[in-house]
């Protein structure tokens, strides 16, 4: 039964319901990187190595052994580079998409919790502690005030 409480509470607090959006956001992203690497960027590469398509590339340990009918009596040993390079890529594009993204935010999120800044809207936590320094800092000058004057 506390197991059922404590699932419950992690499902109302939300974090469930964001790590799922993350999560299909995620698989969305993949999806996009991974056409952009093969259509946008690999393309050029190719055509840089006279159309020599890298998700081919391998280096073949053992070749593939046949017999007189066609078929396939041992497979093929490769290493597939070409393929290790592309998941490289995808590597190195999701890697700074991601970086350029939370530098984004981070930015956006510093703003926000700079209280005199009117252009962007403070969380209430931030602007209550902002609000209670300045009182501190006002009844400190009353405090000096009084003490000078005695």
């Amino acid at each position: 039964m506390k197991l059922f409480k404590e699932f419950k509470e992690f499902a109302v607090k939300g974090n469930m319901m964001d790590m799922a959006i993350g999560i299909i956001i995620g698989a969305s992203f993949n999806k996009v990187i991974d056409v952009m690497v093969k259509k946008v960027f690999l393309p050029p590469l190719s055509l840089l190595t006279d159309g020599v398509n890298m998700a081919n590339k391998r280096f073949i340990l053992r070749e593939a052994v046949t017999d007189a009918s066609g078929t396939v009596v041992t497979e093929e040993v490769a290493i597939g580079y070409g393929a290790l390079s592309e998941a490289f890529l995808d590597f190195l594009i999701i890697g700074f998409t991601v970086f350029i993204v939370v530098k984004f935010m981070n930015r956006l999120k510093n703003k926000s919790h700079d209280a005199k800044d009117k252009t962007v809207v403070t969380p209430k936590d931030i602007e209550l502690l902002s609000n209670l320094n300045e009182l501190m800092q006002e009844q400190n000058a009353l405090l000096k005030q009084n003490n000078s004057a005695n």
